[in-house]
Formats: C-alpha cells, structure tokens, sequence
C-alpha cells in the first residue's frame, strides 16, 4: 500500500473517529483498529515503542495524587507568558500534555476537550493543554480543535521533563515519522525527537493534585467525563 494510500484510509477512519458519537476512549480505539489495518509497520513500532516504556516504567515517577504541581512559566500560542499560579488563582484547572500538532490521538483529545470547554467554565473550571512544539503549530492544533483553552509551548521538553513525563520515541518510529513527512525536529525547532507522555493532572486552587491520568500507551486518554467529575471535585 503507498504512502498516498495509507494517508487517505487512515484520514478517513481519523475524521469518522472524531465525530464518532462515543466516549474518547473508544474513538481512540476504532483509529487504532484503522492503523492496525492500513499502516502495519507504524502498529508494530507503537507496539515496540509502548513495550519498551512499560518496561522501563515510564511515568511511574511523575507527579501523583496529593503532591503539589510543580510551577511553570510558559508561553501560550500567541506568546503571551502563562503560569500555574496565573491558572490557580481563577479556579481548578485541567492541565494536558500533547504530543503535537501532528499525532491524530492528541488531535482527537484536543478536539474533545474543546467541545466541553464551556461545561468546565461553567463549574469555573479550566483546561489548558502543553505541548513540546513551536507557537505556530500550537496555533494549528488549537484552530483546528476549535479550541478555546490555551496550548501552552513547553520548548525542549523541560517541563515534561522536570515531571519526568518527557520520553524519546526511538529509532524505529522515528523513521516511520519521518518516512511519512513527520518531522518533529522542526514542529519543536530541536533535533531531541522527545514528546510527553500524554498525561492529565486536575490541580486544585492550592495547586494540589486531585486526580491524575499518566499512561505511556499514548491511544489512551483521561474519559472526559472523569475530568468534568475530578475538576468539579476539586473546587
């Protein structure tokens, strides 16, 4: 199957995922059914890739339920500077790692979210996503999730790194990627090849964890339902 043809399939089973009448992790499921179908190779290097996180315990280490959030200090997809304090002071927030502008996963959570904005501020609330890429992709991912919330540039991967969430993708997948017109080197303007770990932490006033979602298999994402519910609880 050419490269063309891959492309086609796959964003044809991504657009039928995305507006699937369903919870996000069986979306996430019916596009990895369609990857598993249309790119095999790109399957078996997640596979290895997962494999080799989880045995490495990937994430165990990050931040967990009742610790403080580290602080940051980060620029959002217009450049203006945002930081966890900022965030705090005007109510709960849900803070999500992205992977970039270019993993249909992330495209789909990001998506998601967008759509329940609006029931977040209304329990006063928030969401705020961070990704490791340049501002101009940033803005990408956010007008096309038709996102209100801020994307957040975490460069170089130090905060993700700092809450040991940030890991490197490995040789085989990067050159799937690359092969297939992905270049991460330039969308975060490094040559690392790292990205988060797709993690969600909901972060109370006090900055304190209430509820936290780390897992290193990046098609699975925090319900929203259960982040609606975490965020109310953390009021």
């Amino acid at each position: 199957m050419s490269q063309e043809t891959i492309a086609q399939a796959l964003g044809a089973e991504f657009q039928r995922a995305r507006e699937l009448d369903a919870p996000v992790n069986q979306r996430l499921a019916l596009y990895s059914g369609a990857v598993r179908k249309h790119f095999a190779a790109y399957a078996e290097a997640f596979d290895n890739l997962v494999t080799r996180l989880s045995l490495n315990s990937a994430g165990a280490t990050a931040p967990d339920i009742g610790d403080r959030m580290p602080p940051f200090l980060l620029p959002d997809d217009q450049g203006n500077l945002t930081s966890l304090d900022d965030l705090c002071e005007r109510g709960p927030v849900a803070i999500t790692f992205l992977r970039g502008h270019w993993c249909p996963y992330c495209r789909i959570y990001a998506y998601m979210l967008a759509q329940v904005q609006e029931r977040a501020s209304s329990i006063g609330a928030q969401i705020v996503a961070i990704s490791p890429e340049l501002e101009r992709y940033t803005r990408q991912q956010k007008a096309e999730a038709q996102a209100g919330f801020k994307v957040l540039s975490d460069i170089n991967n130090g905060y993700a790194l700092s809450l040991n969430l940030a890991i490197w993708i490995g040789d085989e997948m990067q050159k799937l990627l690359t092969d297939y017109g992905r270049d991460l080197a330039d969308y975060q303007g490094t040559g690392s090849w790292f990205v988060p770990i797709p993690a969600t932490y909901i972060v109370s006033p006090d900055a304190t964890i209430k509820a936290r979602f780390v897992d290193p298999d990046y098609s699975r994402r925090m319900d929203i339902e259960e982040l609606l519910a975490a965020l109310a609880n953390a009021r």
